[in-house]
């Protein structure tokens, strides 16, 4: 094990590059990336138009950052799994469907916030 060696700037510069690596890794090779950062963007252009309140872009940009955490995580448990047993292993497939479950939890509960905040300013615009 690494003994720490106390706050450096470069140590810190080089952990955000290689969080960013991640994050360029994870949306160059995950089509899903690509639909949930699709979702964002109309989620907030839609913000903007219907001006939500900041309580409400503070759910929303929550419930985003949840999907798009839960998508790189079950990605990383991928890998891992692919990594470790590269044949098929209930265990293995038991593993990548629960991450895949919390990806579909966390988007069923960010489009349950959307409607909740969208819908009223939908409704509006749309009878009165």
């Amino acid at each position: 094990m690494r003994k720490p060696s106390g706050f450096l700037i470069s140590q810190r510069i080089a952990s955000f590059g290689h969080a960013l690596a991640g994050i360029h890794a994870f949306v160059k090779s995950q089509p899903n990336a690509w639909i949930h950062l699709f979702v964002a963007v109309i989620v907030v252009i839609s913000g903007f138009l219907l001006q939500v309140t900041l309580v409400e872009w503070s759910l929303l940009i929550f419930a985003i950052t949840l999907v798009l955490v839960s998508e790189a995580l079950n990605t990383s448990i991928e890998y891992l799994c692919d990594l470790v047993s590269p044949g098929h292993h209930p265990l293995i497939k038991k593993s990548k469907d629960i991450a895949a479950g919390a990806v579909l939890i966390s988007a069923i509960g960010a489009a349950t916030i959307g409607g909740i905040i969208f819908l009223p300013y939908i409704l509006a615009r749309l009878t009165g």
